[in-house]
């Protein structure tokens, strides 16, 4: 299992979600352009001091990404979703795509998932959940699915 971060703008939502990716050894992407550089400074509060347990590689385009990635399911978690997450079947080489904060998920990017998938959310309360829980909702649903 593997979490990709399309275009990130909040350095502690990236801080945090490495941290739990440092707790799950999960490999974490980072696709820029990112309007934050991943330095200990950036993403120190979040991450604390884990940073070297973090399996990080970080992209400079979604070309970039696709092209390193080209031979696994990439699976997009967005408002937009067609199927709740928890009723996907996940495979170990899954790698779960979460967009920026504000932009989310682009057409572009998501015309080359596999599948969107949402996280469901009770209608006229919240647009939306923090990005750092949104992936530890839907890394821990498919840790516990495939191991």
């Amino acid at each position: 299992m593997e979490i990709a971060l399309l275009r990130p703008q909040i350095p502690q939502n990236t801080g945090s979600i490495a941290r739990t990716c440092a707790g799950t050894k999960t490999k974490l992407h980072v696709i820029g352009p990112t309007p934050f550089e991943i330095t200990e400074k950036n993403v120190k509060r979040a991450g604390l001091d884990y940073w070297h347990l973090v399996d990080l590689v970080e992209h400079s385009s979604w070309d970039n990404f696709l092209e390193a990635n080209k031979d696994k399911r990439i699976i997009g978690i967005e408002t937009t979703g067609e199927k709740d997450y928890f009723d996907f079947n996940f495979e170990p080489s899954d790698i779960l795509l979460f967009g920026g904060e504000v932009s989310g998920i682009d057409s572009e990017a998501a015309s080359r998932c596999d599948v969107i998938l949402k996280i469901p959310i009770e209608p006229n309360t919240v647009r939306s959940l923090n990005l750092s829980n949104c992936v530890s909702i839907v890394l821990y649903e498919a840790i516990r699915q495939t191991r």
